[in-house]
């Protein structure tokens, strides 16, 4: 069995831990969360094709792209020369689920092992996976993660509303920056972070304030499994591509997932007829976090300027018209309920983000989109997959054959 090396508490204040790079607005966040309970961290930035090759000489080939990605990150990282590795860890997520990403920590730190063996890896979980570790994470840093969650979620949406429509380049990007700055400070002292009403609203003022187009553009949803649909190291930059083509980027919320991961373990319990701690935190959890998210939405309406995100109860009635909520393996029935629910507020053209390795998401998304389609005559969906042989030129190709369809209908 191989050896590897384990985060203390001792290494709290000596360690610089390295984060992938999946949600950039939301990590940040986050990470300015665990920095402000001691912990130093910093998301990691390098997205060369050295990433893909470091994952592809370190990971077995039957793993995910989401898992080669993630590692090859890692490992490009410490080769870098940038860090000492005698005072680095890594830090990975294990969703607990039945998702095959619960395991590549193994992988990782196997990985790590054979190349670097004094970098500890560090689990972040909320399952008790792990329970050795010297990484801990309190109630209190628990409670600001989900806020963490609800502001990111805001200020991706607003920032994917506006920038495609700046009159100024870089007003946009100068808002969210000045957000993102000081929502940080907030989560560091006092709970002002909690006066949710009021900080949204200011939030949806800023933005509201840039100077944008009234000429409206081409919407286009993102779905698909989630570490390739937000992480522009894994989809290519693809938000960037669609607002270059003249597109809107329509995304949708983390929150979405958040609460369908904690709403499928009380589906379970139904399911196949127990009940345990897990599902009754589960379902707290559930009613806490949805009422979060309808102040959101209700105060988003009331500004009319900017448009809310789904909710998630409407998606999972429109979950039921299509395939059973027990079929919650990887992304599951969120994928068709968020493209139903795109289709039908207007976003009629969707972007099934696929990586090589993650079954379930190949299964259900293809399988569900004609379903999609009966149900919607004017849906136009692709699904663009993404590997290592994946060339950026076909997959863009690809996306412009399908944008071309969407101005052809929209003439």
């Amino acid at each position: 069995m191989t050896e590897y090396a384990h985060f203390t508490e001792e290494m709290k204040k000596t360690h610089t831990i390295l984060i992938p790079n999946m949600l950039p607005i939301h990590f940040k966040l986050i990470a300015s969360i665990f920095e402000a309970h001691g912990y130093k961290m910093e998301l990691l930035e390098n997205d060369s094709r050295a990433v893909v090759d470091e994952g592809l000489k370190n990971v077995h080939n039957d793993a995910c792209y989401p898992a080669l990605l993630v590692i090859g990150q890692f490992i490009d990282a410490l080769k870098s020369g940038k860090y000492d590795l005698n005072k680095t860890a890594l830090l990975i997520t294990q969703t607990g689920g039945g998702c095959r990403a619960s395991n590549y920590i193994h992988l990782l730190r196997k990985s790590i092992a054979n190349n670097f063996p004094q970098v500890p890896v560090v689990s972040l979980n909320f399952s008790g996976l792990e329970k050795e570790s010297g990484f801990k994470v309190t109630p209190l840093m628990f409670l600001k993660m989900i806020y963490a969650v609800l502001y990111g979620d805001l200020l991706m949406s607003l920032y994917n509303q506006c920038r495609p429509y700046e009159l100024v380049k870089g007003s946009s990007e100068l808002v969210l920056n000045k957000w993102q700055t000081h929502m940080k400070k907030l989560f560091r002292t006092g709970t002002k972070y909690m006066n949710t009403s009021s900080l949204y609203n200011r939030i949806l003022n800023d933005f509201a304030e840039i100077k944008r187009s009234k000429v409206k553009k081409v919407q286009v949803g993102i779905v698909g499994e989630i570490y390739v649909k937000y992480s522009p190291l894994a989809n290519n930059h693809l938000e960037d591509f669609l607002i270059s083509e003249g597109c809107e980027p329509v995304v949708p919320s983390l929150l979405e997932f958040v609460m369908y991961c904690a709403v499928s373990t009380a589906v379970d319990g139904k399911l196949y007829s127990f009940h345990d701690k897990s599902t009754f935190l589960n379902g707290i959890g559930y009613k806490l976090i949805y009422r979060k998210q309808k102040e959101m939405i209700k105060i988003i309406k009331k500004h009319r300027v900017f448009t809310p995100p789904h909710d998630f109860e409407h998606l999972r009635k429109l979950a039921d018209k299509y395939i059973n909520q027990g079929v919650s393996m990887g992304e599951g029935w969120l994928i068709p309920a968020e493209m139903a629910a795109l289709v039908e507020s207007g976003t009629e053209n969707i972007i099934c983000a696929q990586p090589f390795g993650c079954l379930p998401n190949h299964i259900v998304a293809k399988g569900m989109s004609r379903a999609i389609k009966s149900g919607y005559k004017d849906a136009n969906i692709v699904a663009i997959d993404y590997d290592p042989g994946a060339t950026r030129v076909n997959q863009e190709n690809r996306i412009k054959l399908m944008l071309a369809n969407a101005k052809r209908n929209k003439s």
